[in-house]
């Protein structure tokens, strides 16, 4: 026999063993229609995509892939990775890199309706609405910043490029009457690099759409705290609800970051995401560990509590998945 044919042979064997012994893992498949018994059976592999690593998406997302392994008994193997966020997940999850992502609703409302960011529809579906995210604009003390009409000419950071943070810091730059473009010299950073930013100052500015309380926006706090304050940015709320209803009214509570008093702000719902067309059974499953194993989700970031069963099929105008339809009674 020659090195061919034993490779060959080789190969066969341990694919027919890591199947007797069920270690294969397989890509969801397809949805096939029919009823929904929210079972998966075989094995199967997916992937999570979150967003920056000291983010909220992050920190929940790697603690809701490690539930949903638990909750089915390893039967479906979730993995969850860093990305730049709302975009870009849909993206990837509509090309098929990821089965489910984090997204901001006014990012997976543009995709399903060909706006924005996204030049045709985009067969996108909702899992469950999630907690609401807080747009966080935070300045030097010492940049001479008032208003959001006092970043004309600074240098701000509006997030990772394709996140949701850059579609909103965008959205409202414009509803203040600036051009991201010209009027700012815009850094694209991520949340590190953001926050790094600011402390050695390098930016003036920066924003972030993150839940409470933020991982990087604590840090920056605590070992900057003199140094930058939260800029009111609610007067631009009436221009963004032109653009997207999904925009309302906020607080950060004063003590999610140790502050002397509360801060106004526009709030904007997260989505989790997925493809229009995966598997009805796995969709109810994932949907359902996310309620049921919202305890462990909330010991991985507070934010966790604000997931509720009452609130969670409120997803227009991003449809629900008939699975999650099915999850959420």
């Amino acid at each position: 026999m020659n090195r061919t044919v034993v490779a060959v042979v080789s190969m066969v064997s341990a694919t027919a063993l890591l199947t007797a012994c069920g270690g294969r893992q397989d890509s969801p498949t397809a949805d096939a229609g029919g009823e929904v018994t929210c079972e998966v059976t075989q094995d199967t592999r997916i992937g999570i995509a979150t967003g920056n690593a000291t983010g909220v998406y992050f920190a929940l997302g790697n603690a809701y892939a490690e539930q949903i392994s638990v909750a089915t008994g390893g039967t479906v193997k979730a993995t969850a990775a860093e990305t730049g966020a709302s975009v870009q997940n849909i993206q990837q999850v509509v090309g098929g890199t990821y089965q489910v992502g984090f997204s901001l609703a006014d990012s997976a409302a543009d995709a399903v309706q060909g706006t924005g960011s996204f030049t045709s529809a985009q067969p996108v579906r909702a899992l469950a609405r999630l907690y609401d995210n807080y747009t966080q604009v935070i300045v030097r003390a010492d940049a001479g910043i008032g208003s959001l009409a006092d970043l004309r000419g600074k240098r701000v950071s509006t997030g990772s490029p394709k996140s949701g943070t850059e579609v909103i810091a965008q959205r409202v730059l414009q509803a203040a009457g600036l051009d991201p473009d010209s009027d700012v010299s815009v850094q694209r950073l991520d949340l590190t690099k953001t926050v790094d930013g600011l402390k050695d100052g390098s930016i003036d500015a920066m924003f972030w759409s993150g839940g409470l309380p933020t991982p990087g926006i604590t840090d920056l706090f605590t070992t900057a705290r003199d140094k930058v304050r939260f800029l009111d940015i609610t007067g631009v709320l009436p221009e963004l609800k032109k653009i997207n209803p999904v925009y309302e009214t906020g607080t950060i509570p004063a003590a999610t970051y140790g502050l002397a008093a509360d801060v106004p702000t526009i709030v904007v719902p997260n989505l989790l995401v997925v493809r229009e067309d995966l598997d009805a059974n796995l969709a109810c499953v994932l949907t359902k560990t996310l309620l049921d194993r919202k305890p462990q989700l909330e010991q991985a970031n507070p934010a966790a509590k604000d997931i509720d069963a009452a609130t969670a099929s409120k997803t227009e105008p991003v449809p629900l998945h008939r699975g999650s339809e099915v999850a959420l009674g």
